[in-house]
């Protein structure tokens, strides 16, 4: 895609997005009268419930022979992918010839929220306390088993596992607001050519993203995790595309940062649709590593007394839901010097003094 198409894409997600979505609160209730108004190009079936029983969905589209299988909010407090998903949806409908074209070679399926328990109580686990992204191998959870089946059942040349990670991860002296992993298939994290399929297809998204995001895309760690989904299905020869959305300064909502997403899905299902030639991994391997650098709040200039000397606090918000919203209750993730770190917002103390470390909880109200 050229730099306009790109920018065209950015003004379309900015005008045109679901607007029934919004921040990062996202529930069943909240997307169920959305997939129940669906076009009839979108065919919509309920194939199976949660633990709790509340039901899951899976969305098909096209008639392409490649296959393609998304999901989201595996872990239920991990939203941000889920509105880009219906943000697409949107954009499928708008009868674009880039949309077309896609549609004639794909065929699209998505689990737009797969663990609807954690969703509604902001949990990354189910409801049964198991993390969705680490039942791959027992498959014990009911949801797990549900994802388990669609896969065998479609049989997808490509999957797009779809997650969001904290403020704390940085490229350089910014936020990873998107960023990207090709799963390792074993221990040594050697690129096989299942993986460097993956790898392909995540460079042609990361060429054209840091057309608008420059600096800010980062590549989530290839370590292996035996029990991982990516990591299975990858290794099971599911060529499998994760993405992490991330933060963009002062975006708490992840609103600008679902754009980002979105564009993310658009490029990565443009490439698949219209490239026979998945051998240009190499450039993957030039997307920075994400790094722990990011704070959300950085005190400079502080002095404690009993310690007698000035230092630094990094401040991490932890997300709580109450009453149906999400706080966001600043916490102490680090004491001292922060001088490579970077963070959303920077707040000189002036050498205000605090007695103990105890008493520094007290920044947050001075």
């Amino acid at each position: 895609m050229n730099k306009e198409e790109l920018n065209q894409l950015l003004i379309w997600a900015t005008h045109h997005k679901e607007n029934r979505l919004f921040g990062r609160y996202i529930t069943i209730e909240d997307i169920e009268p959305i997939l129940n108004n669906l076009p009839n190009t979108f065919l919509k079936t309920k194939i199976g419930n949660s633990y709790t029983g509340k039901p899951i969905y899976k969305i098909s589209i096209g008639k392409g022979t490649t296959k393609i299988l998304f999901w989201s909010q595996m872990h239920g407090n991990e939203s941000t992918g889920t509105k880009a998903l219906f943000d697409f949806f949107k954009w499928l409908n708008n009868k674009n010839e880039t949309a077309k074209n896609i549609l004639k070679q794909c065929t699209l399926v998505f689990i737009p929220m797969l663990n609807p328990d954690g969703a509604s109580v902001y949990s990354r686990v189910n409801a049964q306390h198991i993390d969705l992204n680490r039942d791959a191998i027992d498959v014990i959870a009911p949801e797990s088993k549900l994802l388990r089946k669609i896969l065998e059942e479609e049989n997808p040349k490509f999957c797009f596992n779809l997650h969001d990670q904290r403020t704390i991860f940085s490229v350089g002296n910014k936020p990873a607001t998107i960023s990207f992993l090709a799963p390792s298939e074993e221990q040594t994290r050697k690129i096989t050519e299942g993986r460097k399929i993956t790898m392909s297809v995540i460079s042609f998204m990361y060429k054209n993203l840091k057309e608008l995001i420059p600096g800010q895309i980062g590549r989530y760690t290839d370590e292996f995790y035996p029990t991982a989904t990516g990591d299975n299905f990858q290794k099971m020869g599911y060529n499998t595309i994760l993405i992490e959305a991330g933060h963009y300064n002062d975006d708490y909502d992840r609103e600008i940062v679902r754009k980002y997403n979105f564009i993310s899905i658009v490029t990565g299902v443009y490439f698949i649709a219209n490239t026979n030639n998945f051998l240009n991994y190499e450039d993957y391997l030039e997307i920075p590593n994400n790094e722990k650098k990011y704070l959300d709040v950085i005190y400079k200039n502080v002095v404690i007394k009993d310690e007698n000397k000035r230092t630094d606090i990094g401040v991490l918000f932890k997300e709580t839901l109450k009453d149906g919203k999400i706080i966001f209750q600043p916490t102490i993730e680090i004491i001292g010097n922060l001088s490579e770190y970077y963070a959303n917002s920077t707040i000189d103390k002036n050498y205000k003094i605090f007695n103990t470390k105890s008493s520094l909880i007290n920044l947050f109200n001075n």
